[in-house]
């Protein structure tokens, strides 16, 4: 058994530097691919182009957000601003962005492995306590950590998106963290992974349910009728407790706030001088609800808000984005006992829904589905 995980082991790290080897021979010699002006790869979020404008437009004392090109953070354009205006002689442009999304793209896949990990040693010591270990060794287990993580690494979308130079990577990077540090009870970086990812695109605020379900309850467990029959055949006495840790969620809370709280501080630093926070909003969030660009993306909004009347707009604002809203309870209730399967449902329906969805949303939750593995092919 230690020889064969070795050799898992030897085999992931293998494949991985590939991808990594991979990546660096498209960024370098990138020839014609002109990936980064694809609208599948590039949308007004997540364009390297335009945030390339906007930090033009910072360094030139005007507001980031003026005209109608960029629509980002202003951390996010502090962080990679700086790159897009560095230049290397006889290198392909944007080269040290293309460096800093492979960075990003092998963090990733780390750390979902990691959560994978802790996954599956948490399906481990559940099934110990129901007595059903000997069912799952005999049936076998796969290391969906090391699965998950290769095929993030190698999705032609996960590929696509960082060689197009577009800012999903950085993007999934707050949600992934998110996820990992509920899944290890690492509250501070939970909340801060949240706080970042709803930051920088809203979306990712739906999460919060399946965040504190991972804090309160821990990783995924089998659902509550099997403790019940368990306990039923124990003559109603059983030593496994489900107890919900209200202390994780009032500790989550504490540090949302904080971390929100600087967030919001830095950004009204960045934007002091452009008609401050209210601007930003406006230009962030209120554009990601209006949907006020309408050019072509994988998305269904921007093409049927092209032919809709106006009349019409604001009711199909709220229908849409009240679509997403109104499924968050019943999910909620339904996968509460696994809720790291409940943030990739949430995450695959905000990538289907959202206004400016792009091949960089859909590599997360593909690369999260193998996350499951073992349940999808009934193993537990």
């Amino acid at each position: 058994m230690e020889e064969e995980k070795k050799g898992s082991t030897s085999g992931f790290w293998r494949w991985a530097i590939a991808s990594v080897l991979f990546r660096l021979i498209l960024v370098f010699f990138p020839k014609n691919l002109h990936l980064s002006s694809r609208p599948e790869v590039s949308t007004p979020l997540t364009s390297l182009r335009r945030l390339s404008e906007g930090y033009w437009l910072k360094q030139s004392s005007m507001s980031p957000y003026a005209g109608s090109m960029y629509h980002g953070s202003p951390l996010l354009l502090s962080i990679l601003g700086p790159l897009t205006a560095l230049r290397i002689e006889g290198q392909p442009e944007h080269l040290l962005c293309g460096l800093f999304f492979i960075l990003a793209d092998i963090v990733n896949a780390m750390l979902i492995r990691a959560t994978g990990q802790c996954l599956q040693m948490a399906y481990s010591q559940r099934l110990k306590a129901l007595d059903l270990v000997k069912l799952s060794a005999a049936s076998g287990t796969i290391q969906s950590g090391n699965l998950a993580a290769l095929v993030y690494l190698w999705n032609p979308f996960t590929i696509v998106a960082c060689v197009g130079l577009s800012t999903s990577p950085v993007e999934n990077l707050a949600t992934i963290l998110s996820l990992y540090g509920a899944c290890t009870g690492l509250v501070p970086l939970a909340a801060f992974g949240w706080v970042i990812a709803t930051h920088m695109s809203l979306y990712p605020a739906i999460l919060i349910v399946p965040v504190i379900l991972l804090l309160g309850y821990g990783p995924d467990a089998p659902p509550r009728k099997v403790f019940l029959q368990k306990e039923y055949k124990n003559g109603g006495q059983s030593n496994v407790q489900v107890i919900f840790s209200w202390r994780q969620l009032v500790h989550f809370v504490f540090w949302s706030i904080i971390w929100g709280t600087y967030v919001l501080v830095l950004c009204g630093i960045s934007v002091k001088q452009y008609a401050g926070l209210q601007e930003m909003i406006r230009r962030t969030y209120g554009f990601i609800l209006t949907v006020e660009d309408l050019s072509p993306n994988i998305g269904v909004l921007w093409y049927f808000f092209a032919e809709v009347f106006d009349f019409f707009r604001s009711f199909f604002f709220i229908v849409f984005h009240m679509n997403i809203l109104f499924m968050i309870l019943p999910l909620a209730i339904r996968l509460k006992h696994r809720p790291a399967f409940l943030a990739f449902v949430y995450i695959a329906i905000t990538a289907t829904f959202k206004s400016y969805p792009s091949v960089g949303d859909s590599a997360l939750y593909f690369g999260l589905l193998a996350l499951f593995a073992n349940e999808l092919a009934g193993r537990y």
